[in-house]
């Protein structure tokens, strides 16, 4: 592991959550979180799509030096964005659902709500209002000053990633293996592109061969789907109710028919596969562990300096 990653690790795990709370907004922007919802609901409705993109930007924006809306800001002529790295170009979008949002909580309380505790609230709402559990979530983070493209790259796991990899990099951020099974389970929504899955249907390991723990049948539609011509930007969907928050997506996996080979390993791997098979069985023990996950992925917080941000793809001009 590089020194940078282990100093950006650093820079999260001494910064302490206890600033954070559920009624920060209370006497600054009372309607905060309902605008928030309002926006959402109405992205829903537009494009399904649209706001398990938004939940996805929780993980890559907290992962990357703690939750700061480092993720949202745009290229400048001199400073590339972290929407440049490589888990993220071509990948991460809905950016503009957020922009809705900051826009409708501007014109009610201008100044006062920050692009990363958006972030946060959008997450939570996209499992909400598609059938998944509903909690309260700690605000009070302030946006990041400069994006951190090169620390993305380096921390960011890939589509390809392994269960053993994953439980290590988790690990780094005291997020448990049951964390880990979780946090993986917000792919019950939504869906991913023929790109991160070419390697397992006719390349495995290198082996030349689909990867052996597909399904067949799977396979086949899959085969289907992403041919070896495919415009590899063409998606699929992570579960077979991509609508819906449930927890078919562990059902899938527990039958073979995983869409990523990170979540296929998930099963394959002993020390996971007990959480995959009890969280197929029941969905109420899910959802308490993926709210769980999902607060202390918030808490993930760096020492760096804030501001709260009037458009979150642009710093503040000074």
């Amino acid at each position: 592991m590089s020194s940078l990653f282990l100093l950006f690790l650093l820079h999260i795990t001494i910064a302490a959550a206890a600033q954070l709370r559920p009624d920060i907004y209370l006497p600054t922007c009372p309607n905060a979180e309902s605008i928030v919802r309002g926006v959402m609901k109405k992205a829903l409705i537009r494009e399904p799509r649209s706001v398990a993109s938004v939940m996805r930007l929780q993980f890559h924006d907290c992962f990357v030096n703690g939750c700061d809306a480092s993720v949202l800001l745009d290229d400048t002529p001199t400073v590339p964005g972290e929407k440049q790295a490589l888990s993220n170009i071509n990948s991460l979008r809905s950016f503009q659902v957020i922009d809705e949002i900051k826009e409708a909580l501007e014109k009610v309380c201008p100044g006062r709500v920050s692009c990363a505790d958006i972030v946060i609230m959008a997450a939570r709402d996209a499992v909400a209002l598609t059938g998944g559990p509903d909690w309260k979530v700690k605000l009070g983070r302030l946006d990041s000053l400069s994006p951190w493209l090169e620390e993305s790259n380096e921390i960011m796991p890939s589509p390809r990633s392994n269960a053993s990899y994953l439980i290590d990099l988790f690990n780094k951020f005291n997020l448990s293996v049951e964390d880990l099974v979780a946090l993986s389970g917000t792919h019950s929504i939504g869906q991913a592109r023929c790109f991160s899955i070419m390697f397992r249907l006719y390349n495995q390991s290198g082996t030349g061969r689909p990867d052996p723990a597909i399904e067949p049948k799977y396979r086949a539609k899959l085969n289907k789907l992403c041919p070896t011509n495919v415009d590899q930007n063409v998606t699929g969907d992570l579960d077979a109710t991509p609508r819906v928050f449930d927890n078919q997506y562990f059902k899938d996996l527990v039958a073979g028919r995983g869409f990523l080979n990170s979540d296929q390993t998930l099963y394959t791997f002993t020390q996971t596969r007990s959480f995959v098979k009890l969280f197929s069985k029941d969905q109420s023990v899910f959802f308490k562990a993926v709210v769980n996950g999902m607060l202390k992925l918030g808490d993930l917080q760096s020492n760096q300096r804030g501001e709260i941000r009037r458009n979150c793809r642009v710093v503040n001009k000074r």
